[in-house]
């Protein structure tokens, strides 16, 4: 006679019964993800600090307006706008179907 439930040990070997939706949408960062990241922790943690003691990190280290700060700077601003190409990438994509059951 069939039963409705499948025995446990068969149930064991189903791989999608563990994974979750969420799971199976983590998207992996590369390399420039990664740089473009570190460089707006630098500029927001910097900017930070200008607004809170007056104090400007990268002109202390490089240079009032020396042309070591004004890469810094331009460097922080490419990646805050690759940053939000990724989030604009990341978020126009089609999240993927719930599994059944």
């Amino acid at each position: 006679m069939a039963t409705m439930n499948a025995p446990a040990n068969e149930r064991r070997h189903l791989s999608d019964r563990r994974t979750t939706h969420a799971s199976l949408y983590k998207a992996k960062m590369n390399a420039l993800d990664w740089i473009a990241m570190v460089l707006m922790i630098i500029g927001g943690l910097n900017w930070g600090l200008v607004g809170l003691i007056n104090y400007d990190v990268v002109a202390a280290l490089f240079g009032v307006q020396t042309p070591a700060a004004r890469i810094v700077y331009v460097l922080v601003g490419l990646a805050a706008l690759y940053s939000i190409y990724t989030a604009a990438k990341i978020g126009s994509e089609t999240p993927p179907r719930p599994l059944p059951g």
